[in-house]
């Protein structure tokens, strides 16, 4: 694995080989080529403004204020808190008529860590593919509109779906945004990533004294540790594919009380939302077997849930195409295949595609570390970002000017609805 993840000290001039041939519209790449690379500089910046200024979910204030401010400079018509404080629309339109190109900024950070994951990146490429499709469209005369969204919250907020929900993507005809993680050099992965369900378990015991009178209580602790143990004897037996984590959380415990109060928050994922709810069923009996073996009652609470990312073919296709030809690999392998995100409900709800695309990273450096923060404000990162936005914006403009394509993607999208199992 270590000869073929992208390290900081390989050289970024070695890229794989190109296949011939010719891409859609040459002429549209080369203005979303030049547009890029022209803006490369100011995109840089705004990203290391971005990773200098890491906030949280739901608290984006720095990172809305930053990007609202780009893109009214670059001529977009902006809306500030967009049905949500920290969210943001910024919209393009160009004649008459004509079809609607979605795409998505995400802004928050991790605690503790900063820009684990890579956001600032996100953030730029969304403006970096909204930049191109505007500068085609103004150069060679396509009609159509551009709607750069601005989604808080990815990191536990499920901010897309609520931004969903009030309307913020009934315009669009397709949304797409991308995603850093570790993999081969110069590759964009085209992976989906795994449905996800968080759950709340809250155990109600009793107090007793410790020492004196142990006896007289139910220890809501313990019956978080058998559930914790439940669950790490139920891994043996669930699909390699299939993830379970969760934590502890607790209040005024003390080590001569017997803890009358225990919260668990665990996550249960699975390649498929279905695949996950089947997995999700057997570590509920675990909660419930720790409560009847503790004495103590139990509350589940099952919370939002992620739907995996499914990728339409159509437009990965057109990107498959465009990135052999112009610019490197596609894998299906990296990505953030073992992760999840919110992009998955949206792509379950309208055609969308989210590529991964390979940043240089340490060893045991990938997303939601220190070293993947240091990683996500590297300039060789920036040059990655910007060749994945190049070839999504070449993507969102066929969409714009080939009408059949976009039937194709819709088709495609009603297919795929058949086969969610």
């Amino acid at each position: 694995m270590s000869d073929t993840v992208w390290r900081p000290e390989d050289d970024p001039n070695i890229r794989p080989p190109l296949q011939g041939g010719q891409v859609y519209r040459p002429d549209i790449l080369n203005v979303i080529e030049t547009s890029l690379d022209g803006l490369s500089g100011e995109l840089r910046a705004l990203s290391l403004d971005i990773h200098d200024h890491p906030e949280l979910k739901f608290e984006e204030k720095y990172a809305h204020d930053a990007y609202t401010a780009f893109m009214k400079k670059h001529g977009f018509t902006v809306t500030k808190n967009y049905h949500l404080e920290t969210a943001w629309v910024a919209t393009y339109t160009h004649g008459q008529g004509g079809r609607v190109l979605g795409i998505n900024s995400e802004m928050d950070a991790l605690p503790g860590i900063g820009h684990a994951c890579g956001h600032n990146l996100i953030g730029i490429s969304g403006v970096a593919v909204a930049l191109a499709a505007k500068a085609a469209m103004e150069n060679l005369n396509i009609d159509g509109k551009v709607v750069l969204l601005g989604t808080p919250a990815e990191e536990g907020g499920f901010g897309k779906v609520m931004l969903y929900e009030k309307g913020a993507y009934d315009e669009m005809d397709v949304c797409l945004m991308c995603h850093p993680a570790p993999g081969p050099r110069h590759s964009i992965s085209l992976s989906g990533c795994l449905a996800l369900s968080r759950i709340t378990v809250e155990y109600q015991g009793h107090t007793a004294h410790a020492g004196l009178s142990p006896w007289e209580g139910q220890n809501a602790l313990d019956a978080a540790v058998l559930a914790y143990n439940n669950v790490s004897l139920l891994r043996q037996q669930i699909k390699p594919t299939h993830r379970v984590h969760g934590i502890f959380e607790g209040k005024d415990w003390a080590p001569n009380i017997i803890p009358d109060h225990a919260i668990m928050q665990w996550l249960v994922r699975a390649p498929t939302t279905s695949e996950m709810e089947d997995t999700r069923k057997r570590v509920i009996s675990c909660f419930e077997a720790a409560a009847l073996a503790s004495g103590c009652k139990v509350q589940i609470t099952i919370g939002s849930v992620g739907n995996e990312i499914r990728q339409n073919k159509a437009l990965g296709d057109e990107l498959t195409d465009v990135v052999l030809k112009r610019y490197g690999a596609i894998d299906y392998e990296w990505g953030i295949k073992s992760a999840s995100t919110d992009f998955g409900n949206i792509s379950y709800l309208m055609p969308g595609l989210h590529p991964g695309f390979s940043i240089p990273t340490i060893p045991d450096g990938g997303n939601h570390t220190l070293g993947f923060t240091e990683a996500a404000r590297s300039e060789v990162s920036h040059d990655a970002c910007l060749v994945v936005s190049k070839a999504l914006a070449a993507v969102g403009m066929r969409v714009l000017t080939d009408e059949a394509f976009l039937q194709k993607v819709k088709d495609t999208f009603e297919e795929d609805k058949k086969l969610r199992v």
